[in-house]
């Protein structure tokens, strides 16, 4: 990974610092993606402490925003001349139905739109690097979830669960459908499972709920630096060089759900994630 450049959405704590630093040990250059700002700057503080000439820059943005992904992307395009690792991290769950300014319900906006817009965005910065990855952090919690395409913003029935396993689940099907469309380019594109971690993931929300995350993680959670192997290992494994469209967990590839194997659903997903970004209905 020497000299090579990772750019790292939700990388300010949790699983996103965790593999910015193992990364760092490895010589790569880190754009730290974040938020917060001051969170970010604590982050790229910390490791600069801990990795002295560490190469890294932190880059702000609230990444449920179609306006802020894009601009994001023009940010990094003009920053960098190519982009040999992506890893697409960041993400939350919600317990409380909200929409974005796009009018996209905010789980599905930040933990799949992003990961789609930026991918895309990015696609000819990636194509510069030989040999460039995509890595996205999916979760096991796709399992037992399905799109429901006239209801993606889950008009009926929200729940937060519900919605976080349904983006989940989008994630590994972008993945799928991305694989596809990037074959011939030598940009790979994999994604997997971290485990479940103890991170700030749940802590956006509040009551009984928040709670119940907490007490969970401080009784099984692992940690970010495990979570965050198989993130590195996508990223820099060389045995993995050229392998793509699969779904990995504890540096194993795994099968997930059927439904995050149905190439019809990827590819419907695809367009309607076009169709959302370009501002139109799905």
């Amino acid at each position: 990974m020497q000299d090579k450049l990772c750019v790292i959405t939700g990388a300010s704590s949790g699983i996103g610092l965790a593999a910015a630093e193992a990364l760092a040990r490895q010589g790569a250059r880190l754009a730290l993606v974040g938020r917060d700002a001051a969170r970010t700057e604590a982050a790229l503080a910390q490791l600069r402490s801990r990795i002295p000439g560490i190469r890294a820059a932190v880059h702000l943005a609230d990444l449920s925003r179609l306006a802020e992904m894009r601009r994001l992307a023009r940010e990094l395009a003009a920053a960098y001349r190519a982009i040999d690792v992506l890893v697409n991290n960041a993400g939350a769950l919600f317990q409380r139905r909200s929409l974005t300014e796009d009018r996209i319900e905010r789980t599905f906006a930040l933990n799949h739109m992003a990961y789609f817009v930026l991918t895309q965005e990015l696609r000819e910065r990636l194509a510069a690097a030989p040999g460039a990855r995509v890595v996205s952090v999916a979760s096991r919690a796709h399992q037992g979830a399905v799109l429901d395409f006239d209801d993606l913003n889950l008009e009926r029935g929200y729940s937060g669960w519900k919605a976080y396993q349904r983006s989940k689940l989008a994630n590994i099907l972008f993945t799928r459908e991305l694989s596809r469309r990037l074959a011939g380019t030598g940009i790979t594109a994999n994604c997997l499972h971290p485990g479940f971690v103890a991170s700030r993931f749940g802590d956006n929300n509040r009551g009984l709920f928040r709670w119940g995350i907490g007490v969970a993680k401080r009784l099984s959670a692992r940690t970010p630096e495990k979570g965050a192997e198989t993130v590195v290992y996508l990223a820099s494994a060389p045995e993995l060089r050229g392998s793509t469209g699969a779904y990995f967990y504890d540096l194993r590839a795994a099968t997930p759900s059927s439904a995050a194997r149905d190439d019809e659903v990827a590819r419907r997903l695809w367009e309607a994630s076009e169709r959302l970004a370009s501002g139109t209905s799905p």
